[in-house]
């Protein structure tokens, strides 16, 4: 330790002691302001030897100060990116939420591992204000969308800087299934893929509808096209129909040089390549991407067998479909074996008269008036 660091150490120390043998709150208090100043007043020049002091310092005081003298520390401590990190976890844990409020949602010093286990054991007030700093990892949203309520979750899906892994997703769009704020929130977030997209406009509502395309302004006409008639899911934003658009090329000139077969259809499904995939299976069962856009966002298979064994499909590549399915929130595992039984019993002649019947529905539903 450096000669400085060392003063710093015995002045700390020393104030430290006459406040707690002393023992009014007020001195306490007094003590805290002090020690709070000297480190804030020079805490980007101290070492981390110097920090470790102050560290020890904050921890001892803690214990013996009242909650309104905390709240003052974490508000003071919660912005610097330099603060103790052992006194900002003690804050971060307080069961108060007025202590622990400010450093869980700006303070830097919290790792990814803190703001988990914080997640998945605090009130959900401590949630809610994880739910506002600046960035949140795939990990922590996993925590708030497991555990936390509706005000929660519609916090971090409109925070523009916090990430959500595929199954977060997938909850996320369950989710928003009984909940219109949430819908509006997840909608509106400018990275959600496009299956998941999918899903979350064929089950919203009217007024959902309404609001995406209203708070889209300035994709209007992508997004009233896709609500208006969500079940055939015509249209997506802008950014998406873009993407969509190259898997499409991609997957029309391996069919059409005779290279699209059971095995590249395996690979684009193990792959994750939900454009790809569903235009793979179009081509084979000559039908509009729509359609298979409509089965594969379906909450059930059934749709998937029938597109499947008119397009010639082995179990196999079925199967990976499936489970593509399953990584973006659609069937389990357990209807993943029912339907390999149904898929095996079901002829090609039954799945081509079920698809004219489907072919006709729509049809109907187009020339009847709304």
């Amino acid at each position: 330790m450096t000669t400085t660091a060392q003063k710093i150490s015995t002045e700390l120390l020393d104030e430290l002691q006459g406040a707690l043998t002393h023992g009014t709150v007020a001195r306490r208090v007094e003590t805290l302001r002090r020690v709070t100043d000297l480190f804030m007043g020079q805490s980007a020049d101290y070492s981390d030897d110097q920090i470790a002091v102050f560290d020890d310092v904050f921890n001892c005081l803690v214990e013996h100060i009242e909650v309104s003298a905390r709240i003052i520390l974490s508000e003071r401590l919660a912005p610097n990116p330099m603060s103790p990190p052992r006194i900002i976890r003690k804050l971060a844990f307080d069961d108060v939420i007025e202590v622990a409020g400010p450093v869980l949602s700006h303070s830097e010093r919290l790792d990814e591992r803190s703001l988990v286990e914080n997640a998945r054991c605090k009130s959900q007030a401590h949630l809610l204000a994880i739910s506002k700093r600046k960035t949140l990892s795939e990990a922590v949203t996993d925590a708030l969308v497991e555990r936390g309520n509706d005000e929660v979750v519609e916090s971090a899906a409109s925070n523009a800087g916090a990430s959500f892994s595929e199954n977060g997703l997938a909850q996320l769009v369950e989710r928003a299934h009984s909940s219109d704020a949430l819908a509006i929130c997840v909608g509106s977030r400018k990275s959600i893929p496009r299956p998941h997209y999918l899903k979350l406009i064929a089950r919203a509502s009217n007024a959902v509808r309404a609001r995406l395309e209203a708070a889209n302004a300035g994709s209007a006409s992508d997004i009233s096209s896709a609500v208006k008639d969500a079940a055939k899911f015509i249209q997506v934003p802008e950014a998406m129909s873009k993407s969509a658009a190259a898997a499409h090329r991609l997957v029309k000139s391996l069919f059409e040089d005779d290279r699209l077969d059971d095995n590249q259809m395996i690979a684009f499904a193990r792959a994750s390549k939900f454009d790809e995939t569903n235009a793979a299976i179009a081509c084979l069962a000559d039908v509009p991407v729509s359609t298979v856009e409509t089965v594969m966002t379906e909450s059930r298979s059934e749709g998937i067998l029938v597109l499947a064994k008119v397009a010639g499909l082995s179990w196999d590549a079925v199967k990976a479909i499936l489970d593509m399915r399953t990584d973006l929130g659609g069937a389990g595992s357990g209807e993943i074996e029912v339907s390999k039984d149904g898929y095996e019993r079901l002829r090609n002649t039954t799945a081509q008269q079920v698809l004219r019947f489907y072919r006709m529905q729509q049809q109907t539903d187009v020339s009847e008036p709304a």
